[in-house]
């Protein structure tokens, strides 16, 4: 069953036309990853899915209802979260209180501070510790349990993998999995190609605010993501669909 449906997308940052046309869909339970080069508008489309950003045109839908002119809060409350570049912590306060944070509007699911804990172990002795103490890795961890705690049907993340060691960024996308398969769809930006088609079911790259291209990663060669990524030769229209 299709969760999230975007339909002929436009985004613009002043006459800056960030996002340009994009449709895209996500099946429940899956894992879409979206790439591209710095500027290619990866951000500004998580930040419209969002709520962050208000479209020029086109539409989202989730689980069939249109949320495209639905504020930021509301898709909170409709099943919609966001882990946003940068993690945005609260540094002032402790693991555990921005972890509860994302449960302030009693979303009913199977996130509860047990299970983000079970995830990742180490925050249950850290659980007191101020968050601006903590490394990358492990904020990334906290702005991920943050968002799982809203209990979403999407869980949005927002450059995964930026300004960590690969180390780190492998620890946190082995957790990915767990996250899916407590019933957690998941729509990934990414600039490092090599572990977006890793773990992605599929993925659509982005090249100046277009598509240009999407698929599952196995049917994708190394040297078509790599014209589609860095705008080499024409650029072919990304096909939405299915499967």
């Amino acid at each position: 069953m299709t969760l999230l449906s975007v339909r002929d997308l436009t985004v613009h940052h002043g006459q800056l036309r960030a996002v340009d046309g994009v449709s895209l869909s996500v099946d429940e339970g899956e894992v879409l990853a979206i790439i591209g080069a710095n500027g290619a508008g990866k951000s500004t489309l998580l930040r419209a899915l969002a709520g962050l950003n208000a479209p020029s045109s086109g539409t989202v839908e989730l689980a069939g209802r249109d949320i495209t002119r639905m504020p930021a809060h509301r898709r909170v409350v409709a099943g919609v979260a966001l882990v946003p570049e940068g993690r945005r912590l609260f540094r002032s306060l402790t693991v555990e209180e921005n972890l509860l944070a994302g449960a302030y509007r009693g979303r009913p699911g199977p996130w509860t501070m047990a299970a983000v804990l079970e995830l990742f172990p180490w925050m249950a002795e850290r659980r007191g510790q101020n968050a601006g103490q903590l490394s990358g890795g492990e904020q990334q961890a906290v702005a991920i349990g943050r968002a799982l705690l809203s209990n979403p049907d999407l869980l949005l993340i927002d450059e995964l993998s930026l300004g960590l060691a690969p180390v780190v960024v492998r620890r946190i996308y082995e957790v990915l999995p767990g996250i899916v398969g407590a019933g957690t769809t998941a729509l990934i930006v990414e600039q490092d190609v090599s572990q977006a088609m890793r773990v992605a079911d599929r993925v659509h790259c982005l090249l100046e605010g277009r598509s240009v291209l999407q698929g599952r990663p196995a049917e994708l060669t190394g040297e078509r993501v790599e014209h589609a990524y860095f705008g080499i030769g024409a650029a072919e229209p990304a096909q939405e669909g299915r499967h």
